[in-house]
């Protein structure tokens, strides 16, 4: 699996340098332009957001990263952020700081030093993002606030979120990370890429016809439990696979949540859930077939239930960047295939 996850990476970042050389040389005159340099001829840019607008005078030659996966829409596109949040994530604390490997894979490739990771445990580190001396901060899928916007853009013009905190689609963080690094158009190359990996890999993965969900649950109390909402990324995903989105999801962000709780007296609400993808390990599936009121929910009778890990690589992945979806794919696309399998 390693291997296969290498390779579509490597392609997806060779994909990236090949065009983003072919804009900086086009858009320049200077011949030893980097192949990751953002195209001089691009700027000024305008990027409209939730927040206002940005004006990006000239190419940035120093990147920063806020939020979820915006260094990787940069690295996906040949441009190494200097600096990031941190991106692991465990209930502990005990992974440090740092960035997961398809990240650091895509650092390596392009050749970059890896960046300084910004800790978030206390919030935005507002004095370690300014000590990396940005030209721009990309925080296209972030909740940053009003207020943080104002102190993030007196060190460098921010680009934010277009509508509502953390809910920003993949395709929508490359594009508005892209233009602010003025290539535009190797955005949309790149997010036709992605989306033609998708395509090829769920061909025959079985998903057509049938609804998922992406809950949140403790095998060690199901009482309650948590869905995600066909806004957030994670539950988006599954529709990008090609799954339908059942009424508890469609229900579930009535509020602008991105999530919404619910008691175990009303599991069935989920009996129209074909596939419940869920954080959680090889506990979970058991648990919940051991469990009275989960016992009677159709995709649980069947064993139709994805548990992704909670902190390591994967269940971080399944949150969709421009990096982590083709380190992830095949194996996320192969647990659901097997688990629709059982939902016939």
């Amino acid at each position: 699996m390693r291997s296969t996850r290498a390779v579509a990476l490597a392609a997806t970042l060779t994909a990236a340098a090949a065009l983003t050389a072919c804009a900086s040389s086009s858009a320049t005159t200077d011949p030893d332009a980097d192949a990751g340099s953002p195209a001089e001829g691009s700027f000024p840019v305008e990027i409209e957001h939730a927040l206002g607008t940005t004006t990006i005078e000239s190419a940035p030659e120093r990147v920063a990263a806020i939020g979820w996966g915006n260094h990787d829409a940069a690295l996906a596109l040949g441009v190494a952020p200097v600096g990031a949040d941190d991106q692991t994530w465990s209930f502990d604390q005990s992974d440090g700081l740092g960035l997961y490997e398809w990240s650091l894979d895509a650092y390596e490739e392009l050749g970059a030093e890896e960046p300084v990771i910004f800790d978030t445990s206390a919030g935005i580190d507002f004095e370690a993002i300014a000590d990396t001396a940005p030209d721009v901060i990309l925080a296209a899928h972030s909740g940053i606030t009003e207020d943080d916007h104002a102190t993030l853009s007196e060190i460098a013009p921010v680009v934010a979120y277009p509508d509502v905190p953390w809910y920003t689609p993949w395709r929508e963080t490359i594009r508005l990370d892209g233009a602010a690094l003025g290539l535009a158009d190797e955005a949309e190359a790149l997010i036709a890429d992605i989306d033609e990996q998708i395509a090829e890999a769920t061909a025959d993965a079985g998903f057509e016809g049938k609804t998922a969900a992406f809950l949140s649950l403790s095998a060690a109390d199901l009482s309650t439990g948590s869905v995600y909402a066909a806004g957030d990324t994670r539950a988006a995903f599954l529709g990008d696979l090609g799954f339908d989105t059942p009424t508890i999801v469609e229900e579930a962000g009535a509020d602008g949540s991105f999530y919404a709780d619910f008691s175990a007296e009303n599991v069935d609400r989920l009996s129209d859930v074909d596939v419940i993808v869920a954080y959680g390990g090889d506990d979970l599936l058991p648990a919940l077939q051991a469990d009275p009121l989960w016992s009677t929910i159709p995709a649980v009778q069947n064993g139709a239930v994805v548990a992704v890990g909670m902190g390591d690589a994967l269940s971080s992945a399944v949150s969709p960047t421009a990096l982590s979806i083709p380190w992830m794919l095949d194996e996320y696309v192969g647990l659901l295939s097997d688990a629709a399998a059982k939902a016939e």
